[in-house]
């Protein structure tokens, strides 16, 4: 009796770990929803603030915000377009780290970029620009450079497979349209009133694509 209250006793034990387990996982993922969504809130408000205050404000303040606007663009595309393609392409995982460097600087002149909007000294900001556009467009076009060259290389195997599937289905379609002469002679001359037989086996029942039509039963009378 001892040894299933026992075994009785691990076993909840067990299913309450288990719970806990499975509860504490769910609200990690819940809150890493949250901060996702949170996050993508925070840089939509402060893109579209940048937009407007590159609109709004004219001289070196406006510049600012339209360097910072140009550079999180580039930086944010070029993040997704490698992210999305190293799924598929293990190729790109070195370029990850290229572009993981490359964010740092990236960070390095926002930030930069972020102090230097409240700067009072109009004249020693207007000194600064050319130095601060040199850096935003070495950056810029590195990332532009990593994002062209893995598009690129996804359009690239799209259009290899592509001839390749073309060049099957043509071998294929070629196959199902063969029929052998002897086949032809054993049928003999097929009469005027109704089309020449053909010896293909039938295709067997399968799904249809949302595009096809679904077959019409054959009537019985």
């Amino acid at each position: 009796m001892e040894t299933v209250l026992t075994v009785f006793a691990v076993l909840f034990l067990l299913l309450v770990g288990l719970g806990v387990y499975a509860t504490v996982k769910a609200v990690g993922a819940a809150r890493r929803g949250v901060d996702r969504t949170l996050a993508q809130a925070r840089r939509t408000v402060e893109d579209h603030t940048l937009r407007a205050k590159s609109l709004a404000q004219p001289g070196p303040a406006g510049q600012i915000a339209q360097l910072r606007l140009t550079l999180r663009t580039s930086m944010r595309a070029t993040q997704d377009a490698l992210h999305a393609g190293a799924a598929e392409d293990e190729s790109l995982k070195e370029s990850l780290g290229l572009f993981a460097r490359l964010s740092a600087h990236g960070q390095e002149l926002d930030a930069d970029l972020r102090r230097l909007e409240s700067e009072p000294d109009r004249a020693a900001l207007a000194a600064l620009l050319p130095e601060l556009r040199g850096r935003a467009e070495r950056i810029t076009r590195s990332a532009d450079s990593l994002r062209w060259a893995a598009r690129d290389r996804a359009r690239r195997f799209a259009d290899d497979d592509l001839d390749t599937l073309s060049t099957q289905i043509d071998v294929e379609a070629g196959a199902l349209r063969h029929w052998t002469r002897a086949e032809e002679a054993a049928a003999g001359p097929a009469p005027a009133e109704r089309p020449a037989a053909r010896s293909i086996t039938p295709p067997a029942a399968r799904g249809y694509a949302p595009w096809q039509k679904k077959p019409r039963p054959e009537s019985t009378t």
